[in-house]
């Protein structure tokens, strides 16, 4: 049975605080992990319109989404939730029980879930009320008009039920009796609760950035274990509830976002977790703080750049120390131990979070050259994530977004910054090439060797080891080397292609034709690097066919390197690539195209006579013409400069003898070759 919202308005009117609760307790398991909120009347138009379907065989007009019906039938239901949310914000800044607030905030946060009915939620003042709840000092007073607002919406919800004449009321509130909305909140007036419900604010990879942003459809892992809000105080619960519900409204509403930034919500929200981070005691309750952060700097750029000004790296980045319990050695050496438990799920979440606001500061920085005092934080910084991809965590999933998270931000920060990945004493490695500590390189190849098996969304969570490395590669070649010997090694089965091979290389190669061209020019880029832009070797690993993608990019077609092109070339050092005795024997027998040995064919113009020949020649330039004319092909050559051009194009100074071959040119492009 839905639960009866009109008379909830009315138990808030007349502040009875039990009959509220067990209502809003009603309501909320009702609606616990619902995000439509009409779902008997979105089955009962769905299946209406697939009736008409069967019937009349046509659809006057396609849905927009699976949540679109008529939008008329929805008002009334509409109406009673924005009345109910503001009802909540009045009802919530007076002082309630603890384990009414509680249930309030829960409920405000189940309907900041519906886009379609946040009006009331949305104002400066209960943006202001939330704040003050969830611990957040703003440094501006709300608004009076806002409240204004408030208090009319209040009118208009108590109006609308005292003229229905609601069953289950005892008699009428007058105004006297009317919550009235305070601005006087103050964290130690905070209600507390004696449990918490589930919640549902989800994530998920975005673009090539590599963040997570909210997403309706998987739950928070914070919220798969409710034991832990029942260890915590009281006044933590509430403080929790209230950011939640800001998450929702920030992240559903644009204009929640723009009066959060007028409100400067953000610079208090960064004054509350500073002092969370600076305390002497461990950071413990911050993850919906950082989510916050991350929502705030992910979806408002100027905000980003104000978290940059008030040094958001270096506090973010001492909040991972203290998250992490580092402990530091000389320079930007960690003291290390190995006997080291796996880190928790709840402190590997505060660090996901605060990673992924770290990159929205510093992803813009990719390019800039760093000054001293920004150099210094950058190689600290890397030294943090450095650690953050060595460990361990519970649970695979849990590490891998961790790990995917450090590679984002690494991938982001300036490569002369990165000297401190391979800096690490040899003494401490597991993995070692050439005297040089390849740790932190075998964990990033071994990321990649899982996101490449994934093969699922692989612009979002590939594009960025793959750059990482391939510019890595290009300024130290001990980790070159190292790769070449793990992607690239010498090359011993010459019988089957490149895209055939099993291992890292084939994976690679295949990626060269992938549909995406920036997941085919990032894959194409790494192994020509790995070759040391060698155009032979790249060919021979490859394939011509699989190279010539980024051979014609680059105007590489004719085997020979423009002036100016590949600026780290001088850079390489000047080792062979040394053949193993299979490659060499079969060396001569192997197909350029398909970089493996074909099976030999037979000769299709044995036994023919010259003329033969000659008349099969002009059979297959007119069919090759007709293509041409039809613009199903277009013949292209390989001009001096190594790019492709049409071929028709360079026929500009024919002789007598061409001007046959000319005739079969297309009329348009003969034209334009003639003029």
């Amino acid at each position: 049975m839905a639960p009866d919202v009109e008379r909830i308005i009315q138990s808030i009117n007349l502040g009875d605080q039990d009959a509220v609760q067990l209502l809003l307790d009603s309501y909320n398991t009702q609606y616990a992990e619902c995000f439509f909120f009409n779902t008997e009347a979105k089955e009962r138009k769905k299946q209406q319109r697939l009736e008409e379907f069967r019937k009349n065989k046509i659809r006057d007009s396609a849905p927009n989404s699976d949540s679109d019906i008529d939008l008329d039938d929805e008002r009334p239901d509409l109406l009673l939730r924005e009345d109910l949310a503001a009802a909540l914000l009045c009802f919530v800044s007076g002082q309630l029980q603890p384990a009414v607030l509680r249930t309030c905030l829960h409920t405000l946060r189940i309907l900041s879930r519906d886009r379609r009915a946040l009006g009331p939620m949305v104002t400066d003042s209960a943006l202001f009320t939330l704040a003050h709840l969830g611990g957040i000092n703003l440094l501006q007073p709300c608004q009076q008009q806002d409240k204004k607002k408030t208090e009319a919406q209040w009118d208009r919800t108590e109006t609308q039920i005292h003229g229905k004449g609601a069953s289950g009321c005892q008699g009428t509130a007058d105004d006297d009796q009317r919550c009235a909305v305070s601005f006087s909140v103050s964290t130690k007036e905070v209600c507390d609760a004696t449990r918490n419900g589930s919640d549902h604010h989800f994530f998920k990879q975005r673009g090539n950035e590599g963040h997570l942003v909210l997403t309706p459809g998987k739950k928070d892992a914070r919220e798969e274990d409710s034991e832990e809000d029942g260890k915590a105080d009281d006044g933590e619960v509430c403080r929790k509830e209230a950011m939640k519900v800001l998450c929702n409204l920030i992240y559903n509403s644009p204009q929640a976002q723009d009066r959060a930034s007028a409100l400067r919500l953000l610079q208090g929200l960064w004054e509350s977790l500073k002092e969370g981070i600076w305390s002497s005691a461990p950071p413990t309750g911050l993850f919906y703080k950082l989510r916050l952060l991350f929502l705030l700097t992910a979806l408002r750029p100027e905000l980003r750049l104000q978290l940059q000004q008030e040094r958001g790296v270096l506090v973010l980045t001492t909040a991972l120390e203290q998250c992490l319990a580092l402990r530091w050695a000389e320079g930007n050496q960690l003291i290390t131990d190995s006997t080291s438990l796996p880190i928790s799920k709840e402190m590997s979440q505060d660090v996901i979070e605060i990673l992924k606001t770290i990159f929205n500061i510093t992803h813009r920085f990719y390019k800039q050259e760093p000054d001293e005092e920004e150099a210094a934080l950058y190689r600290h910084l890397a030294a943090v994530l450095r650690h953050c991809l060595l460990l361990s965590c519970d649970g695979a999933d849990t590490l891998e977004q961790l790990q995917g998270h450090t590679v984002n931000i690494l991938s982001a920060l300036p490569l002369t910054c990165l000297d401190v990945l391979l800096a690490v004493p040899i003494e401490q490695a597991s993995h070692k090439y050439e005297g040089v500590n390849m740790d932190c390189v075998h964990a990033l190849l071994l990321f990649m060797d899982r996101r490449l098996n994934r093969g699922q969304k692989l612009k979002e969570k590939l594009t960025p080891v793959l750059s990482l490395l391939t510019e890595s590669s290009r300024v130290h070649k001990q980790t070159r080397h190292y790769l070449r010997q793990k992607i690239l090694p010498p090359m011993r089965d010459v019988a089957i292609r490149p895209e055939q091979d099993t291992m890292l290389r084939g994976q690679l190669v295949r990626l060269m034709t992938h549909v995406d061209t920036d997941v085919k020019d990032c894959a194409a880029e790494l192994l020509f690097v790995l070759c040391k832009e060698n155009v032979s070797r790249f060919v021979k690993y490859t394939g011509y066919g699989n190279a010539a993608g980024l051979l014609a990019a680059r105007g590489l077609l004719n085997g020979r390197r423009n002036s100016g092109d590949g600026q780290f070339v001088s850079h390489y050092s000047s080792d062979s690539d040394s053949d193993t005795e299979e490659y060499r024997e079969a060396k001569s027998k192997i197909n350029v195209v398909t970089g493996r040995v074909e099976a030999e064919q037979p000769d299709p113009m044995e036994g023919m006579t010259e003329e033969e020949k000659e008349e099969e020649a002009r059979r297959l330039i007119y069919l090759i013409n007709k293509l041409s004319q039809d613009q199903i092909i277009q013949p292209m050559g390989v001009t001096t400069d190594g790019r492709l051009a049409p071929l028709w194009g360079q026929m500009r100074d024919c002789t007598g003898e061409e001007e046959e071959d000319l005739n079969l040119m297309p009329q348009g492009l003969k034209n334009k070759t003639m003029k």
